[in-house]
Parts: structure tokens; C-alpha cells; sequence
């Protein structure tokens, strides 16, 4: 066996490792996460306090004036993580239940990352209004929610509905969040390259609702419109797809505003001469081939982010001429994951009781992400700070609260210190308290392996 077939499979049993363990932890620990108490009970006495009859008290306050839920319950950091399961990661429709795994792990991580309290939400139904009539009824005890795997097009239609209709912050995660930190890792990517955004031409392989906003977010940050390419399933849009303008009105704005060009074909012909490909497709590898990446223009940018794997392996795309390689997983340098939005996005929402999370929200919280790499100094394999970068979230919270206040969506008004003393405060204390439980086998240790 060579060195290079030595290596890559080394590579590859990396890279299957995670897979191995879940299987192992899963069951180990019949769930991530529970409902653990806040408050002191120093003797069954305190009881009388935290409910009947004392609890009569905050209830009449809330029943009085609403907003005193706010203070006078978890309401203020409670976030719903909503999703009927018809597009779990790379896995596709696999029911509430097949999507009960992801929506623990996403609480874990809204929780040690960003100090917020999430509930995963597994709707057994597929029916688009029921979804929203649901969404409407629980809002009450939420101060914002998560829509997560939830298939286009009627994610569209989901959001767009509840943003209207509900005064609390809904996002769609697959949506607002992966676009936010995709442009994070692409505004570095561009600094580390040299390239300017007015110039840049971009392939974006799959047309679902992150790349869509991708889109969105890289044509607001400044890239040309007519220089985009993106590839559906049938080929790249183009103004001749119209077959999209009656099915999904969202692409087809999307075939009317990119590709100047008019080019058509697939995957392999949308990458040509181009300088950055950013692909949310189907999982790989081989979505990608290898021969494609060499076509692309020098010190090409390749960001494919399929879970739970990428569309081509990174030392693939790198042997191929590409310069900057990031992907979803965080075995592989340059982690494009949601996980570095909503935590400290849904932070900073919570801290000044957002009515909305607007787009231009999401814009700030992808140039805080960007400035906290660069401050660290960018090179080929750092364009994006890690999770570990616990000063991220707080930048974020901040970023996104301030600009809440600015943009008129906020219920309250505070400062940038308090807001920065505050997230650092509840995210320093989710470590904590992990940490304690932890030392003290409270939560047990995992199996050995």
C-alpha cells in the first residue's frame, strides 16, 4: 500500500469514527438533554413558594400585563425547535421521530453554546398550515422558535407565514442560519485569496432553501447576481426553466436574476472557470468529481457542506487545485456549520426581546463571525472560528441585539455592555454547569470504546 492510499484511508476511518460512537453514546444515554431545576429548594417548604398557593401571585401579575412574563418566567430564554421531519440532514423525510435525535442535539448546542433553553418540537404532521396553526398555539411559552428540516418548498411558505403572524422571533434555521455562517467563512475566504466580491463568479450546487439563501445573503453582501450559477436536480436555472414559475416562485426568481450567461448543463458545467463553488446538496462523496474542481478558476474556493458527508472528500478537492476547502463536519479544518449562528443569534434575540430576526441581522451576526477569525490571524485552513471560540457567540449576541435596537424590532433597549455582560454571564454559566455535573458523574462518563 502506497503512502497516498495509506493516508487516505486513514483519512476515511477518521472520518466514519463520529458514526461509530453515536451508535455506542446513543443508547448509553437515552437522550442529551432534560429539564433540570433553577431555582433553590432548601426544603419541601419552598414548594409553597415556586407553586401553590405563591405561585397564584406571578400568575396574576402575567394575567395583568402580559409582557411580566418576561420576567416573572423562563419564557425570556425559551426556544421552540419546530420541525415535522421531512428533511433531517442528508437523510431526507424521515418522520418526527427519525428526527428526534438531531432536534436533542440541536438544544444541547443552543444551550452550551448560547445559554438558551430549546425544546425540540416533533410535529406528526406534514400539512404545511397544521404546521403553523401548531407553531401559533405554543407560542406562549416561547420567546422565539426554530424552524429546523423542514423540505421546500413549503418552508418558504412556513416562515414567511409565522414572521408575520407571531410577535416572536421565527427563523428557519436551514434557511437563515446556514446562509449567515456560509457567508462568514466565504467573506474570509475571499480576503485569504485576494478576490473582490464585485468580481468573483460563484457555482451554487443545489437549489434547495440553503443555497437560496445563500444566495440572498452573498448577492446583499455584494457579489453580482448575473455572476451566480446555481444547479437544481434538472440543471442550472436559467430563464427557461419555466416550469419553476408557477411550482416554486422562489426559484424562479432565482433563474430571472442569475446566470448572465445563460449557461446550461449540471453540476460540471456551472463550476467551470468559476472561483468558488459552495454546494448544500445531496451527501457524498462523488456528487463532486474531482476533474470538475480542476476546472474552476485558480485559488478556488470549495465549501461542500452536505451532512453528514461532504459532496467531495476536502483532500480530494485540495488535490485538485482548490485553495480553500471548508465542509459542514468538524473532523476537517474550516467547520461551515449553523452551529456558530444560532446559539449566539437566538442570544442575542432573547436579550432584547426581539419581535423578528431580519436579514439584516443575520448579516451582522456573518461579519462578527468573520471579524472574530480575523482577528486570529486567516490562512488557508482558519477562515471561520471553531465552536470552542466561546467570545464568537457573545460578538454575536451583541451584534444581533444592537442591530434589533436599531432596526426597530426589539421590545427593550439596552445597552452594548449590558448585552455583552449579560450573554457572557448565561454562556459562561451552560459550561459551568455542564462542567460541574460532569466532575461530580452526574453525568456519567461515556463506555469505553
Amino acid at each position: 500500500m502506497d503512502e497516498k492510499t495509506k493516508s487516505e484511508k486513514e483519512m476515511l476511518e477518521k472520518a466514519k469514527l463520529p458514526n461509530k460512537l453515536a451508535s455506542i453514546y446513543h443508547p448509553f444515554y437515552k437522550g442529551k438533554i432534560e429539564i433540570v431545576p433553577k431555582c433553590p429548594v432548601r426544603t419541601h417548604d419552598d414548594f409553597a413558594i415556586w407553586y401553590t398557593p405563591g405561585v397564584a401571585e406571578p400568575c396574576k401579575e402575567i394575567h395583568k400585563n402580559p409582557e411580566e412574563a418576561y420576567s416573572l418566567t423562563n419564557k425570556w430564554n425559551n426556544v421552540a425547535i419546530v420541525t415535522d421531519g421531512t428533511r433531517v440532514l442528508g437523510l431526507g423525510d424521515i418522520g418526527p421521530l427519525g428526527a428526534m435525535p438531531v432536534m436533542e442535539g440541536k438544544s444541547l448546542l443552543f444551550k452550551y453554546l448560547g445559554g438558551v433553553d430549546a425544546f425540540p418540537i416533533c410535529l406528526n404532521t406534514k400539512d404545511p398550515d397544521e404546521i403553523i396553526q401548531a407553531v401559533k398555539w405554543i407560542t406562549p411559552s416561547f420567546g422565539g422558535v426554530n424552524l429546523e428540516d423542514i423540505a421546500k418548498p413549503k418552508c418558504f411558505y412556513i416562515l414567511e407565514r409565522l414572521r408575520k403572524e407571531t410577535e416572536i422571533p421565527v427563523w428557519h434555521d436551514d434557511q437563515q442560519g446556514t446562509a449567515a455562517v456560509v457567508l462568514a467563512g466565504f467573506i474570509n475566504a475571499l480576503k485569504v485569496i485576494g478576490k473582490k466580491k464585485s468580481d468573483v463568479t460563484v457555482s451554487l450546487v443545489g437549489s434547495g432553501a440553503s443555497n437560496i439563501n445563500i444566495a440572498k445573503y452573498i448577492i446583499a453582501y455584494g457579489v453580482k447576481p448575473g455572476n451566480i450559477f446555481m444547479v437544481d436536480r434538472k440543471g442550472i436555472l436559467t430563464k427557461e426553466r419555466k416550469d419553476l414559475e408557477m411550482s416554486e416562485p422562489v426559484k424562479w426568481e432565482y433563474c430571472l436574476k442569475t446566470n448572465d450567461e445563460q449557461r446550461t448543463g449540471g453540476i460540471e458545467e456551472s463550476m467551470k472557470g468559476v472561483d468558488a463553488c459552495i454546494a448544500a446538496s445531496t451527501p457524498g462523496p462523488g456528487v463532486i468529481q474531482k476533474e470538475w474542481v480542476k476546472n474552476m478558476a485558480d485559488d478556488a474556493i470549495v465549501f461542500p457542506i452536505a451532512n453528514p458527508v461532504p459532496e467531495i472528500w476536502p483532500w480530494e478537492a485540495k488535490e485538485a487545485g482548490a485553495r480553500i476547502v471548508a465542509t459542514g463536519r468538524s473532523d476537517f479544518p474550516n467547520q461551515i456549520n449553523n452551529s456558530l449562528g444560532f446559539p449566539g443569534i437566538f442570544r442575542g434575540a432573547l436579550e432584547v426581546r426581539a419581535k423578528f430576526i431580519t436579514d439584516g441581522m443575520c448579516l451582522v451576526a456573518a461579519e462578527s463571525i468573520a471579524d472574530a477569525a480575523e482577528e486570529k490571524g486567516l490562512s488557508e485552513n482558519y477562515i471561520i472560528p471553531p465552536m470552542e471560540d466561546q467570545d464568537v457567540f457573545i460578538r454575536e449576541s451583541v451584534a444581533i441585539a444592537m442591530k434589533a435596537i436599531d432596526e426597530g424590532v426589539a421590545r427593550i433597549k439596552r445597552s452594548r455592555d449590558e448585552i455583552y455582560g449579560h450573554s457572557r454571564v448565561i454562556i459562561e454559566r451552560a459550561h459551568k454547569q455542564t462542567a460541574l455535573l460532569m466532575k461530580e458523574k452526574i453525568i456519567r462518563p461515556p463506555p469505553k470504546v
